[in-house]
């Protein structure tokens, strides 16, 4: 299963938004308050709700974590009309949530749920947030579920994610070249002991994880979703801000490993402010892949959330990123020759 299209209309910050995905990686570009993180929490709501013991509207609220659980409070607050609606359409099948100002808890009417859940194919989905979670993973799930704690369902799943072995026998080859290549990063592997996560150095006794660099922990854990077997042909990857916390030298390292993956069939979706990741996927991206780049943007006269999609990041006409960064370097160079 890959993700071919989202609609979204009087949903969160969006009036009406179509965005039409590459089936490699996809790039979320834009300011702050465009609704990148909306858009992929959608997402994977939708691809979570595979599984036939996961509701789509119950996954909405969980991963956005409106006051109450109440989807009503997704409506967007400038719609007058009251209803909002969501629909995303995958390779084969589409599902859709219909709700309005006036829905109780998460009661959204859904459409084609069924036929939905009857997709073929891998239909793994993961979802890392902007941040490190596994830190703290001891005991959480349960502290969230007894509501001691306020956590959105993304950092509840990727807990499980990271501590479920899904995979079968021996590591593929292609999983040991991805596992060689973070463990350049890492320095070590990541093991588990009575639900606590730790890296382990080569022979060297573990390390608690909370006493390792955040950066580093981000990239563990990618390492532990490749060795359990999460990240297979036909999965779909989503990964808000992978470059918080992660030292600017790994991240060509970091980009050439999630290039590997979608040519292996992963679908990737990442959301982004640094103009060094984005520019290293257009440097690295060969003939062969498939990486988009989506900004959101504010529209001037209406002020609606717009999408602009290209295959290059420096074809982009709305571009934050590259408007920041051409502005430090003008702010360079008039500093110099003052000097």
């Amino acid at each position: 299963m890959y993700l071919k299209e989202i609609t979204m209309e009087d949903f969160t910050v969006f009036h009406r938004l179509t965005i039409k995905f590459s089936r490699g990686v996809n790039i979320f570009l834009g300011e702050n308050g465009m609704g990148k993180t909306h858009v992929m929490k959608a997402l994977y709501s939708a691809c979570q709700a595979v599984k036939p013991d996961v509701s789509f509207s119950h996954k909405l609220v969980c991963v956005f974590r409106p006051d109450d659980y109440g989807i009503h409070r997704l409506v967007r607050r400038m719609n007058h009309g009251g209803r909002a609606r969501v629909r995303v359409e995958s390779d084969q099948q589409a599902i859709q949530a219909s709700f309005t100002n006036r829905t109780p808890k998460w009661n959204a009417d859904v459409f084609y749920e069924d036929a939905w859940e009857k997709q073929t194919g891998n239909t793994e989905s993961t979802f890392i947030p902007a941040k490190e979670i596994l830190s703290n993973a001891y005991n959480l799930s349960d502290a969230v579920r007894k509501g001691n704690v306020e956590f959105d369902d993304t950092y509840v799943d990727i807990i499980a994610a990271a501590r479920i072995d899904i995979s079968r026998g021996p590591g593929t080859a292609e999983q040991k070249k991805y596992l060689k290549s973070l463990q350049k990063i890492t320095q070590g592997r990541v093991a588990m002991a009575d639900e606590r996560f730790y890296l382990k150095p080569g022979n060297q006794a573990r390390i608690e994880f909370n006493l390792v660099a955040e950066g580093v922990r981000k990239i563990a854990l990618l390492w532990q979703l490749v060795k359990n077997g999460t990240l297979e042909k036909g999965a779909v990857l989503f990964w808000d801000e992978p470059e918080a916390n992660i030292n600017p030298k790994y991240l060509p390292v970091l980009v050439e490993l999630l290039l590997e993956l979608q040519r292996n069939g992963v679908q990737i979706f990442i959301s982004t402010h640094d103009y060094i990741l984005a520019k290293y996927f257009e440097l690295r991206t060969l003939l062969r892949d498939e990486v988009v780049y989506h900004s959101l943007y504010r529209e001037e006269v209406s002020k609606d959330i717009c999408v602009e999609t290209e295959k290059k990041f420096s074809t982009l006409k709305h571009n934050a990123i590259m408007t920041a960064f051409s502005q430090l370097m003008d702010d360079v160079y008039h500093t110099e020759t003052r000097t």
